[in-house]
């Protein structure tokens, strides 16, 4: 343990935590779990209020649907002026405040001009791309910056298509929307922030792999196979190698989308009566295309496994 502690490389990490470009997403994840607390605490008390306003018709009739106490001077009816606009003026105020200092305090982490003889190692996307750029590490450039980003875009699009559940407008609350609140934060923070905080702090030069403490080391060997799931399996001979792939991958999603069925059916029986047949197949592929990419870097990072499916033309 001493040995280790020996080891880590202190400046580094600091190094890493302090550069300019790097402070938007440490500052990222600090507010992400504080407001995932405040968020989850917040449906906690309001699950406990639906739960025990459903038991007692009676209650449920006079009750003023907050979880906090009544108070007596509190308005029947809240005009957006003041209370809202107060408080968004004043979160606009203390923002604007927030920028300027933070621009005052920090150079802008300008560089000079692109230079075709000096690229810089490691060369990064700005921090809200590193996703994208780590993604090209397990795809294909075709499916990591073209169609990943449009199945999210198109997912988000068709989010109030297929999730046609009323309730939880206007307050916090779990129990009556788990299935939105979970496709979220799976895909928000499994898709994205992690891949971002991968992309910033444990890829370093060569695009190579360094735990937190590790010296970020140019010169460092990486003594890495990467093979493709048909050469594990045996398969040769072009035309074979692509059935093969094909196959597999469709078998993949096929246990995905049966997997997300079953969750579904199991899980959130309101929800599969909610929705109609197309609804409920736009349902079932958006989350085997969830469930996919994290599977697929898993199969990378464990198995050294880079394509499932391989042709002369394409691969997955």
């Amino acid at each position: 343990m001493t040995h280790m502690l020996a080891a880590f490389d202190w400046h580094q990490l600091l190094h890493i935590l302090t550069e300019p470009d790097n402070i938007p997403i440490v500052l990222m994840m600090l507010l992400i779990p504080y407001f995932l607390w405040y968020g989850f605490r917040e449906a906690a008390a309001h699950d406990r209020l639906i739960a025990q306003l459903e038991a007692d018709p009676a209650l449920a009739k006079t009750h003023h649907r907050k979880p906090y106490p009544y108070h007596p001077a509190w308005d029947k009816t809240l005009h957006t002026w003041p209370y809202l606009l107060r408080v968004e003026f004043l979160a606009a105020i203390i923002v604007t405040a927030f920028l300027v200092l933070w621009a005052v305090w920090l150079d802008a982490p300008l560089e000079e001009p692109a230079n075709p003889n000096l690229t810089m190692n490691p060369s990064k996307a700005p921090w809200y791309f590193l996703g994208l750029q780590e993604l090209l590490v397990y795809f294909d450039p075709w499916i990591a910056g073209v169609i990943l980003p449009h199945v999210v875009l198109g997912g988000l699009m068709a989010i109030p298509y297929i999730d046609t559940n009323p309730l939880g407008n206007g307050y916090y609350t779990w129990r009556q929307r788990k299935f939105a609140i979970s496709g979220y934060m799976f895909g928000f923070l499994v898709l994205w922030v992690l891949l971002a905080i991968i992309g910033t702090f444990i890829r370093g030069p060569g695009w190579m792999w360094f735990w937190p403490g590790e010296t970020w080391d140019p010169h460092r060997q990486v003594h890495e196979v990467n093979r493709h799931l048909h050469e594990v399996v045996g398969v040769t001979g072009w035309v074979n190698i692509a059935l093969f792939g094909g196959v597999a991958t469709l078998g993949i999603l096929g246990a995905l989308h049966l997997l997300a069925d079953v969750v579904i059916r199991r899980k959130m029986p309101v929800l599969f009566r909610q929705q109609n047949f197309l609804q409920y197949m736009i349902t079932l592929n958006l989350l085997a295309m969830m469930l996919f990419v994290p599977l697929k870097i898993l199969l990378k990072l464990g198995l050294n496994i880079k394509y499932v499916w391989v042709t002369p033309w394409f691969n997955v």
